[in-house]
């Protein structure tokens, strides 16, 4: 079974309100309790449930709410930062090699921030080339691309904006990027 990870230490952050994390650390919560709910249920299905419609959408739903857990996660703990990249490290040597300059990279990844729909601007390392690059991922279960490793992610649905922002989606991808923990993205390099 999961458990839900404590994030409180992002309170405070700049640019999110206390009212904000706690409405989206509450919905965290409710994806790793939907979460472990499915994992018990297929732990109770007898044998001859498996060819059911039932199972079949059950295990479907497993890839929204465990993808919502995790990618939360991901996102909570590459958050706390004071939003300013090491130009000298790994990383940002990196992001210089795969797409010109820093500069062009962050352009391109607020570019798909800004786009509209809800989900996920995410990027990603092809972990057989090693190269960098920018996705969006409308729904937690569909659009990751196969064999990459997340190394930053910045959620885009209403519920990480609205509250404080209201429909000004460029106004809280300012306040993300004050806030990234650098080490931390870094650190998902391989």
């Amino acid at each position: 079974m999961y458990t839900a990870k404590d994030y409180t230490k992002l309170i405070g952050m700049e640019g999110f309100s206390d009212t904000l994390l706690n409405n989206h650390f509450t919905l965290y919560q409710g994806y790793v309790t939907n979460t472990n709910k499915l994992l018990d249920t297929f732990a109770q299905l007898k044998d001859e449930k498996t060819a059911t419609p039932e199972f079949a959408e059950l295990h479907r739903r497993l890839g929204w709410e465990f993808n919502g857990m995790r990618l939360h996660e991901y996102y909570f703990e590459n958050l706390g930062g004071k939003g300013q990249i090491n130009k000298d490290g790994g990383f940002a040597k990196k992001l210089t090699q795969d797409f010109g300059s820093y500069e062009t990279w962050e352009k391109d990844f607020r570019a798909i921030g800004t786009m509209r729909g809800i989900g996920w601007a995410a990027l990603y390392q092809d972990t057989a080339g090693g190269k960098l690059i920018n996705f969006w991922i409308n729904e937690h279960d569909q659009g990751h691309p196969a064999g990459c490793a997340l190394i930053l992610i910045m959620d885009v649905f209403e519920h990480a904006y609205m509250v404080d922002y209201g429909t000004k989606k460029p106004g809280y991808i300012d306040a993300f990027f004050k806030n990234v923990n650098w080490q931390a993205v870094e650190a998902r390099l391989k």
